[in-house]
């Protein structure tokens, strides 16, 4: 099933999780089990805390904004057209100083 879709045609939603931000599902592991794709948009000041994901790798293009990102030991800033790549049990957090949207890809699909 291929799919072409617009960003302005992603339904956001909160996330399930965190206070100040907003999740679009664009693939989803009911349609692909291999990758799941996501929009995240992040309200300025919000972090999402340092995780793992057990069987996923975390793909992210910055689309806009700006913040911080902690990648396994340390922080590195992050910017419009940054593109970072997380290994499964690798840890990552993130920290937004504005208003932050993401393009992300889970392989296998995480959502």
């Amino acid at each position: 099933m291929a799919i072409k879709i617009n960003l302005n045609e992603v339904k956001m939603q909160p996330h399930p999780k965190f206070d100040g931000v907003k999740i679009g599902y664009v693939v989803t592991k009911e349609s692909y089990p291999e990758l799941s794709i996501i929009i995240l948009e992040v309200d300025g000041g919000v972090e999402i805390p340092s995780h793992t994901h057990e069987k996923e790798i975390d793909s992210i293009f910055v689309i806009e904004g700006e913040g911080e990102m902690f990648i396994v030991d340390s922080w590195h800033k992050l910017k419009k057209g940054d593109i970072i790549a997380v290994g499964k049990n690798e840890l990552h957090g993130l920290k937004s100083k504005a208003p932050l949207k993401c393009y992300i890809v889970h392989a296998p699909a995480l959502w």
